[in-house]
This record gives structure tokens, C-alpha cells and sequence, in this order.
């Protein structure tokens, strides 16, 4: 929770994570029009996904704002932003506590974080995704799959997400389909899922 555990994986060279471009199913769910609206990136880390989703600016009125607790990640993202000349917002934040950040959002991307949370700290993450989300928002979670060989780490099954978000507090999962996450140790990307949820 403090954050310098995640902080240091960016001290001596990218992470395993972080591929220098968007995730391809980020990448086409940005082309479909899939972001709308104040569009929320949880776990952000050096801001590929938000800055690809930033520099669309379709439909228009779209803003994008990142959070992490990686200082480092944080400060990367920045730069990039600054050197691209993209207006994007990166703020550090606790997945925990997000009702700190005073903003709802129409959107929210959640690409690799929900499977690092056990099943203990996944009720309290999935509260404070509600208490920042608008009601008939979109969550979007792409996650490691337990479904395939050569699954990446922290696996979820689709019933581990349906149990997370559902009805009693505040979701419902209109769909899961099969994905691949792409990583610097997956040269095919890794088994994943790719959830849409709706804000009730």
C-alpha cells in the first residue's frame, strides 16, 4: 500500500508489465469508441494505455486521468505526456481509498491491476472502484486468465471476477471474453480476460 514495492520495479529498466506501447485490447476497444466521457486508468504505471485513450480526444468532452503509487511510474508518464504533447492528468493514488481523488467517472480502466489483490483485499478494492464510478458506467478489466498454458502470474477465473463485481455491490458483468495480455516475457501475450462491467 505504500507504494515502494511498485515503485521500485521501475528503478533499473522497464517491468515485465510495461511494454512501451498500449495493450492491443485496449488499443481496439479505443478505436471502437469504447472510452467515454471523464475516463479513469487504475494503475496506470508509465501511462501507455491513457496516453493512447487521451490522444484519440473522441468522442469529444473525453479526459483522461491516471493513478498509481509508483512515484517512478508516475514521473515517466509525465514526461511522456509533456513530450507528446498530450493532455492527460497522472496523480498518485491509493486503490484502496479513491473516493480521495473527489471525481466520478464515466469510464474505468482497470489493465493488470485487479489480479494483484487476493481474494481478502478484492471486496475493498471493488468498494473503492464503486465509490468513484457513475452509475450506468463501464469498468473494463483486462486480467491474467487461469484458462490456457503459459498463464501469467496471479491468475483469475471467471468466476472469481463475477463474484467480485456483482449486483449486491453495485455491478453487473455483461461480458467476459477470452483476451491475451502482452508482456516482455509472453511473446504471444498471456492468456487474460477481458471483462465489461456496468455500474448499477
Amino acid at each position: 500500500m505504500t507504494g515502494l514495492p511498485w515503485d521500485a520495479s521501475y528503478h533499473d529498466g522497464p517491468p515485465p508489465w510495461d511494454i512501451g506501447r498500449p495493450q492491443p485490447a485496449i488499443g481496439r476497444l479505443a478505436s471502437e469508441g469504447g472510452f467515454a466521457g471523464a475516463v479513469l486508468d487504475a494503475g496506470c504505471g508509465t501511462g501507455e494505455n491513457a496516453l493512447h485513450v487521451a490522444s484519440l480526444r473522441v468522442p469529444s468532452g473525453l479526459s483522461v486521468l491516471g493513478f498509481d503509487v509508483a512515484e517512478t511510474a508516475l514521473a515517466i508518464a509525465r514526461q511522456k505526456a509533456a513530450d507528446r504533447g498530450i493532455e492527460v492528468e497522472f496523480v498518485t493514488a491509493d486503490a484502496f481509498h479513491l473516493e480521495c481523488l473527489r471525481r466520478r467517472f464515466q469510464t474505468v480502466l482497470d489493465c493488470g491491476l485487479f489480479h494483484t489483490f487476493d481474494g481478502s483485499e478484492r471486496p475493498g478494492y471493488v468498494a473503492s472502484l464503486a465509490s468513484v464510478t457513475e452509475h450506468d458506467g463501464t469498468l473494463y478489466v483486462l486480467c491474467f486468465s487461469d484458462d490456457g498454458p503459459d498463464t501469467g502470474p496471479h491468475p483469475i477465473s471467471q468466476e472469481e471476477l463475477r463474484a467480485a463485481f456483482n449486483p449486491s455491490n453495485g455491478w453487473n458483468v455483461a461480458a467476459i471474453e477470452p483476451e491475451r495480455i502482452q508482456t516482455r516475457f509472453h511473446d504471444h501475450g498471456a492468456p487474460a480476460w477481458f471483462a465489461t462491467i456496468k455500474r448499477i
